[in-house]
């Protein structure tokens, strides 16, 4: 997908690498699956490609979107309850104390539909401060 939102965008792996401030071989192996990047060349990428930063993150990191793929919550408990129960959930994704406390301020504002948008969201402020 990289690739050809490059091409459509008529850039060189060059151009891109500079925008992104890595090396063409690098892009290179983005494109061809060989490398994953960080979620800041995500970031990254998705500006300079104008593809959604979740949707590049799942195409990068192709083993998260079975971590991801909850349906909405529909009895069993709120997406909230299920993610204070999946200790593997968290561990995968090295949700701190902090981050915890954070995600359950959020829930009190709202139900969240599934464990994957909280996820998303946890991302999310991870990108705003810089994680």
């Amino acid at each position: 997908m990289i690739r050809a939102k490059r091409r459509e965008l008529d850039l060189t792996q060059d151009e891109v690498a500079a925008q992104i401030s890595t090396s063409t071989p690098y892009v290179g192996h983005l494109e061809s699956g060989k490398r994953h990047p960080s979620d800041k060349v995500v970031t990254k990428l998705a500006e300079v490609l104008g593809i959604g930063n979740r949707e590049l993150f799942l195409l990068a990191n192709p083993h998260a979107e079975a971590l991801f793929a909850t349906e909405p919550v529909r009895g069993g408990g709120s997406a909230w309850e299920q993610f204070q129960k999946d200790e593997n959930l968290r561990r995968i994704h090295n949700v701190s104390g902090a981050e915890f406390a954070i995600l359950s301020q959020v829930s009190l504002l709202g139900e969240v539909q599934s464990t994957r948008d909280l996820i998303y969201i946890l991302q999310t402020i991870r990108h705003a401060v810089g994680k």
